[in-house]
């Protein structure tokens, strides 16, 4: 973890996470968890099958003994999903004090897909090379141009300076309005680990956005290298494992009995059958 400090870890094309700080590991969870002990264990399966028994029971407190502090530099669109997670103290970039840089988003060929029709939230086929230029094309002069309107009701250069003497400048606050959602903004996240995990679950799972769901990758790898043991459970019993409704459970244990259940003998509304057929990689 030492060697991630301070140094920018790139996401998209001109966002990063720099870890800035971070306090507790591995064997503060434990140490809490045992604090009765006064300190932890002495091998590291015991803290390991400590750790497990925490993330499996849902004990989350001792999870909350370890705290991050991550510099983060992504899209405006990006922040404000992310900026749901209302569990971590945040401080943004200020477009009222400051000039924004001409920074912008802009999705690669292999982002670029239509609107899903079964899911209002989610993108399906990637768009074909004609027609993602095209769109491409667009949000490129579209930020372009949003920019050059922007420095132009500032009345400054992208340093800043003033271009014409003769005039004043719309005020920051209200020239930053004619920006774009795909902007880059910046910010200090100071989460616990807990409210971390919690923050992974949602935005590192596939069916999270892709934009954000880069960054939930970048802070996955980060999650391993600064508490290995907590890493190890959280994908075990969170990200890669799966909890089931009182029905759901039901439904298995009548599958393992070896009756042949279907969707409508299940008990299980549409959407949840599905799910469940999907965690038992069943297709029907």
């Amino acid at each position: 973890m030492e060697r991630l400090l301070h140094t920018p870890i790139k996401v998209l094309d001109h966002g990063f996470i720099r870890v800035v700080d971070y306090m507790g590991d591995d064997t503060a969870v434990v140490q809490a968890a045992r604090v009765s002990y006064g300190r932890g264990t002495k091998h590291t399966n015991q803290d390991q099958g400590l750790i497990n028994y925490l993330m499996r029971h849902f004990h989350t407190t001792p999870f909350e003994m370890a705290e991050i502090k991550i510099h983060v530099k992504l899209p405006i669109f990006v922040a404000r999903q992310w900026i749901r997670h209302r569990t971590a103290s945040v401080n943004e970039y200020s477009a009222r004090y400051s000039v924004l840089d001409r920074e912008f988003y802009i999705p690669s060929n292999d982002a670029v897909a239509a609107q899903s029709t079964s899911n209002k939230q989610g993108r399906t086929e990637i768009l074909g090379g004609a027609e993602a230029a095209a769109v491409l094309d667009l949000l490129r002069s579209d930020s372009e141009r949003n920019y050059d309107h922007y420095l132009e009701l500032l009345n400054t250069d992208e340093q800043g300076n003033l271009v014409d003497e003769g005039r004043l400048g719309l005020s920051r606050e209200l020239a930053r309005i004619n920006l774009s959602l795909n902007y880059y903004t910046q910010w200090y996240w100071k989460t616990n680990l807990h409210n971390l995990m919690n923050f992974l679950r949602l935005r590192a799972d596939k069916h999270a956005q892709y934009e954000i769901r880069v960054y939930a990758d970048v802070l996955m790898n980060i999650l391993e290298q600064w508490v290995p043991l907590t890493h190890a459970a959280f994908r075990e019993y969170r990200l890669d494992g799966a909890q089931l409704s009182a029905t759901a459970l039901q439904v298995v244990r009548r599958m393992i009995g070896g009756e042949e259940v279907s969707e409508c003998s299940s008990g299980l509304a549409k959407r949840e059958w599905a799910d469940l057929m999907s965690v038992l990689e069943r297709t029907s």
